[in-house]
């Protein structure tokens, strides 16, 4: 194979990118090399908006072929949540003629070195970024985000994430000094001497099982923390949401045969309808570390009997905001109120119980009873929403039929104290749109608990009333021990309040937001600074991006020799 780019110019080329991701995660700073406007990407040539749509309505109807060894068939059958099929086809595999082609390459991969294999890495993020507008346009029509968010969590928050997890891979690796010169005096005789080397190596072939909502921004983390620390990944995207990781995978294989490494590092394994090839492949013997998005059940099942890999989870937990008083009332409302709206409630760190005494709280604005309370965060949520264009905006359209069910069923479990309503798209009359429900419920009921105690994904949030402040911080307490959680929010102006949730979220492991009241939401993260997870709680068992998430995906490996 005849490298068209030397590792030489990759590092010439991204050796200063790397060194700023690795301050960014030193510092905690805000950091991006990957502008999240449309507009940077200029109005002319490959990068311009038009030239993304035109490259995107390309891909509709065609076949993705990537050349990868194993192809027995050809399967497809994505329908945009916007309602229109995508009719793109992608390669079956035969996994026993895959993945030992797969190993095949690992060598050469690991004797690159962890600065070889970075650069490449970043190579590929790169192309990927140059090819943003196209991304977010397929992003769009598997997850069902609307344009905005799909172009920024999908193209550049995702590409941050998976630098992020690079600059990590790098950090771990490079750790341990390659070579040591070891003398140990023995008194009158001679020194013991010995030259010792050690190298990073992989463990094997890693698995990405790919998710509907974000296809990007989860998968990236693993699929470039597993590929950074030597090793093959096979991506398994979610059957509604291949064409973002699909291309993905063509990038990477291009950039992989291009620098003089084997393709087949990189591969896709597409499944038929119903086919749920996660299981079989999840167990193989080459399959020795997994990353996974999705079902609590699932994920349960991947950590009990995927025993040959190291496994990473990201589950489903009960978020929760806790409302005891603010200083800003209206800033309070504005800012829960987007977080309930955006993307339809579709991620996994959107609140969903609001934990509101019911004597009610003290305000900037005066005391406001717990009825209160919820009627004015309707109201601003029905203000934010209120105008059909900005809706559409923030709202994108319901994944799939299993979050409008659960929506619609919501209604039924208490008080609604704002109902959901339907939203046309003009541009997308078959898309469904709708906005959040508030159902209030009794904290003290056992049948209302059985309802706030469950995670119901999707625009749904419950009113939680509590006897008292102390109850809330108890619930919360409980609700993250038994349920887990991706995120923990707290509006107090009371020093013992805010000291009480913050031990909770120490001792539970829960990522903490006290007070948000502009513009940056509890269901945010930013990477290279905040932490998605924590891995410490039964919402996920790894956090994205820190040393414990790339750190197990290698071993090094220790030669010894007399001096």
């Amino acid at each position: 194979m005849t490298a068209e780019l030397t590792v030489h110019e990759l590092i010439a080329k991204h050796r200063p990118t790397l060194d700023q991701a690795l301050e960014a995660i030193r510092t905690r700073a805000y950091w991006s090399p990957h502008p999240e406007h449309p507009k940077a990407y200029g109005e002319h040539g490959s990068l311009d908006p038009a030239a993304g749509k035109a490259a995107f309505d390309a891909l509709l109807g065609g076949r993705i072929d990537l050349g990868q060894p194993g192809t027995d068939d050809w399967v497809g059958g994505e329908v945009s949540p916007y309602g229109i099929d995508l009719d793109v086809t992608y390669p079956h595999t035969d996994v026993d003629t895959l993945l030992p082609a797969m190993q095949a390459g690992q060598r050469a991969w690991r004797d690159a070195g962890a600065e070889a294999r970075a650069v490449v890495c970043l190579e590929i993020l790169k192309r990927i970024s140059d090819r943003t507008h196209e991304f977010a346009h397929a992003v769009m029509h598997t997850s069902g985000q609307a344009f905005m968010m799909a172009f920024q969590a999908g193209g550049p928050h995702a590409q941050d994430r998976g630098l992020e997890a690079v600059a990590y891979a790098y950090v771990e690796q490079v750790r341990t000094p390659h070579t040591a010169e070891w003398t140990k005096p023995q008194g009158k005789r001679d020194p013991l001497a010995l030259t010792k080397t050690f190298k990073p190596v992989p463990r094997g072939i890693a698995l990405v099982i790919g998710c509907n909502t974000f296809p990007t921004w989860n998968g990236y983390p693993g699929l470039f923390a597993s590929l950074a620390t030597g090793n093959a990944v096979l991506v398994k995207p979610h059957p509604r949401a291949v064409l973002p990781l699909a291309l993905t995978v063509q990038v990477a294989r291009q950039v992989l045969a291009e620098a003089g490494f084997d393709p087949n590092l990189v591969a896709l394994t597409a499944e038929r309808p119903g086919e749920g090839i996660a299981k079989t492949l999840a167990t193989r013997p080459e399959i020795r570390i997994i990353d996974y998005t999705g079902s609590t059940a699932f994920g349960d099942w991947l950590e009990a009997n995927a025993r040959q890999a190291q496994v990473y989870t990201e589950k489903a937990g009960v978020n929760t905001v806790l409302v005891e008083s603010t200083d800003n009332y209206k800033g309070m409302l504005s800012n829960l109120a987007f977080s309930l709206s955006l993307y339809s409630g579709q991620m996994c760190t959107t609140p969903q119980n609001l934990l509101i005494p019911r004597d009610g709280i003290r305000t900037d604005e005066g005391p406001r009873t717990y009825d209160e309370v919820v009627a004015d965060l309707a109201r601003a949520v029905d203000g934010l929403l209120g105008d059909d264009a900005r809706a559409n905006a923030l709202l994108g359209a319901i994944v799939n039929p299993d979050v409008k069910a659960r929506l619609e069923a919501a209604a039924g479990l208490g008080e609604v104290a704002l109902a959901s309503r339907e939203i046309a798209n003009p541009e997308f009359p078959n898309a469904v749109v709708r906005t959040p429900v508030i159902v209030k419920l009794d904290g003290a009921k056992p049948d209302d608990e059985a309802a706030y105690m469950s995670e119901c994904f999707g625009p749904v949030s419950f009113a939680v009333a509590v006897d008292s402040a102390a109850d809330a911080v108890d619930l919360l307490r409980r609700t993250v021990r038994d349920k887990g959680a991706m995120t923990v929010g707290a509006y107090t102006v009371d020093a013992d309040v805010e000291s009480a949730v913050e031990e909770v979220c120490l001792e539970e492991a829960a990522q903490l937001s006290l007070n948000l009241v502009g513009g940056v939401y509890v269901n945010q993260t930013a990477a290279f600074s905040d932490f998605h997870g924590s891995g410490g709680n039964a919402a996920a068992n790894a956090a994205l991006t820190d040393g414990a998430f790339v750190a197990n995906r290698f071993r090094v490996i220790e030669v010894r020799r007399e001096a």
